[in-house]
């Protein structure tokens, strides 16, 4: 077969691949410790976070967090910690959180971040399954009290002070201790007790171990936030959570000169806000405006006062921003790098134009994005997709039950493979995580087009198939969510006798919307095929639809909801 055949036999299938990952412009240091390293060394004296609290208000310099990051790496040293040793963190977003996930791999440790959103049972099940050696851990969180909760789970815990725990429970878990106040008579640690078990370990060995840290290593335990199924613990190497952070500094233009201020409420311990906003704001040389817990007077203030230029959010946060109190009254003329698309955008303080790298698709797997177009990327370009692969990454779309490459064109599964791809979930088989040449199956489905473009039209088992048609729920959802007084809107698919299923769509409205069900299907028939249009509109109430803390939803509760609104 000659050159030229061949080439077109490759492309006449679903296979496409990025550019060489050597090609990539702008990575620096591959590991957690050599990043924080380089970015300390570049903008030293700049303002790298900030936090309002109770207390006053925390600003902390590159190189003040270099030095506390450190003093945490001393800590665990001091508490016995080795090379691979894991280290539980749950918290907020505030500096301990940041200072304890760098200093676990400046000590040559191994970062496990647990949701703050976790229930008890999820909490046991991720204690038990991760190995976390040192547990540290953020006291109240909203309504939750963890010392408390943790206690519940394992009463050695609560009385271990800062002595070993000893659990039969959770064998590998040693020891313990919290931010935050400690009640009368309370024995477990607080921070500064916990720092101070560093004072007798020398600098230069958590410098040494810090250096010793290889690309390779594992550096983090993500889990997955759980929508399907339990949480799975997602094992990444310090070589693809780097990429990723330097990436996204490339994906959405950043420099230092910007002055990037971001604000996020999401938290850090999903890996797409810790390589989306903490990441890229820091290899920018930008400040993390921090705010531990969501609520939307108090990010609108943060906003106006910190002169954020780069908010971070997702749907149902724009829409609550758009519906507080203080919205109409809010300064929001600093805001510059938020989505053109999103309902911020259109605040009247708000006067520039630009459009994120949103038009992407990656998985927590690979530690977020695989294919991606780079902020402002004209719409005819990116033509309603995906995006294309990202330098390393291979794309192959598969019949999900054959396993064999699709046709170009051709729905499929969507499978990966790549630089950050996962090293592999916790008490897995990698032989059971990849395919025999080595790419993750991702559940999703979707497929490439002739110029290489990646579409994305949810998961396999959420697509709804309607008198012979695949429509893509994630594709209505987009639309409805750009209507006037939509506050969340969630598209599935419920039976029906002749069309197999039907589409109908789920609402939340803001309070003192008018919406209706012909109002809602005359503006989706303007921006979809008349197919895509839901043949049924059903509105709820904020508290029969409750959103994760990534504002995912199961399929299930919500088509069962649905079901039974349209049996009455």
């Amino acid at each position: 077969m000659s050159t030229e055949t061949k080439a077109e036999a490759v492309d006449s299938v679903s296979i496409v691949s990025g550019p060489p990952l050597s090609d990539e412009p702008g990575l620096g240091a591959l590991t957690l410790p050599g990043f924080l390293r380089e970015v300390t060394e570049l903008y030293g004296d700049r303002e790298a976070l900030v936090m309002h609290g109770a207390d006053g208000v925390t600003r902390w310099t590159y190189s003040e967090l270099w030095e506390r990051a450190i003093d945490v790496a001393r800590a665990l040293r001091g508490l016995g910690l080795a090379k691979d040793g894991r280290v539980g963190v749950l918290m907020t977003n505030r500096p301990e959180w940041i200072t304890a996930v760098f200093g676990a791999s400046l000590a040559g440790g191994v970062a496990v971040t647990l949701s703050t959103f976790s229930t008890p049972s999820e909490l046991d099940y991720m204690l038990e399954t991760s190995g976390v050696e040192i547990l540290l851990f953020e006291r109240n969180v909203l309504k939750t009290d963890f010392a408390a909760a943790l206690t519940d789970l394992e009463p050695r815990i609560g009385t271990a002070g800062g002595d070993e725990i000893h659990s039969t429970k959770f064998p590998f878990l040693r020891h313990v201790a919290m931010v935050g106040k400690k009640a009368e008579g309370e024995s477990i640690e607080a921070w500064d007790e916990f720092l101070a078990h560093g004072e007798s370990q020398p600098r230069e060995l958590v410098e040494a171990s810090a250096a010793s840290v290889q690309p390779s290593d594992v550096a983090v335990l993500f889990f997955s936030s759980g929508s399907t199924s339990k949480p799975k613990g997602i094992l990444s190497a310090h070589r693809g959570v780097s990429i990723q952070m330097w990436r996204f500094r490339r994906m959405y233009g950043f420099s230092p000169e910007m002055d990037i201020r971001c604000w996020t409420a999401n938290g850090y311990f999903w890996s797409g806000n810790f390589a989306m906003a903490l990441g890229n704001t820091l290899a920018s040389g930008g400040s993390l405006i921090l705010q531990p817990t969501f609520d939307p007077s108090e990010a609108l203030e943060l906003i106006e006062k910190e002169r954020v230029n780069f908010p971070f959010a997702w749907p149902h946060q724009w829409a609550q921003l758009v519906g507080a109190p203080n919205w109409d009254k809010a300064d929001l003329s600093s805001l510059r790098y938020v989505d053109y698309n999103t309902p911020v955008a259109r605040h009247p303080t708000v006067t520039d134009e630009w459009y994120e790298p949103g038009h992407a698709y990656g998985n927590t797997e690979t530690f977020t994005i695989s294919t991606c177009y780079p902020a402002n990327t004209p719409s005819d370009v990116i033509a309603g997709s995906s995006g294309k692969p990202l330098p390393g990454v291979t794309i192959r779309i598969v019949d999900a039950l054959t396993g064999a490459v699709v046709p170009r064109g051709e729905r499929g599964e969507i499978c990966v493979k790549g630089p950050t791809l996962m090293l592999g979930y916790v008490g897995t088989p990698l032989s059971e995580t990849v395919d025999d040449h080595g790419f993750f199956h991702t559940g999703d489905g979707g497929y490439v087009d002739d110029t290489g473009r990646l579409y994305w039209e949810g998961r396999l088992t959420d697509i709804i198939k309607t008198g012979g048609a695949n429509v893509s729920p994630l594709e209505v959802d987009e639309a409805l969510i750009a209507c006037p007084g939509v506050k969340v809107a969630r598209t599935v698919g419920v039976p029906h006798d002749t069309l197999g299923e039907v589409v109908v769509s789920c609402i939340v409205a803001h309070a003192g919307a008018d919406l209706d069900v012909d109002g809602i299907r005359g503006y989706l028939r303007e921006r979809l095929a008349s197919y895509k249009v839901p043949r049924e509109v059903l509105f709820f109430d904020n508290e029969e639809i409750s959103l994760t803390g990534t504002a995912k939803i199961k399929s299930s509760d919500i088509k069962e909801l649905a079901i039974k609104r349209l049996q009455k």
